[in-house]
């Protein structure tokens, strides 16, 4: 299962997050749920990374599946909205009955 912590400041705005697992529905290479995940949670990082100035740390790991990424600062608005739309597709895919054994979305306060 892939485990999507969402990571908040006091204010509820998006401070990163922290990804961890495969999805397990199928075969490496054939498994759409990390897929879709994986393209979710990358070009976020990498749009945020070419398309605004925001501070950030990555770390990550293939093998592992992991992705931890974080804003050194409160976000601004370009990274703000493109943290919301990923989080949008996240959600989306963990209540979705076909997929929501495979993919786990949760918030955390930083």
């Amino acid at each position: 299962m892939i485990r999507v912590t969402i990571y908040q400041n006091e204010k509820k705005e998006c401070a990163g997050f922290l990804a961890k697992g495969h999805a397990g529905f199928s075969e490496a290479g054939q498994d759409i749920v990390c897929a879709a995940a994986s393209v979710l949670m990358i070009n976020t990082v990498n749009a945020i990374e070419a398309f605004t100035d925001e501070k950030t740390s990555l770390v990550s790991d293939d093998m592992e599946g992991l992705i931890d990424f974080r804003l050194v600062e409160p976000p601004g608005r370009e990274a703000a909205l493109l943290l919301k739309a990923m989080i949008l597709g996240l959600e989306e895919m963990a209540e979705d009955s076909n997929y929501s054994e495979y993919i786990q979305v949760r918030f955390e306060e930083v």
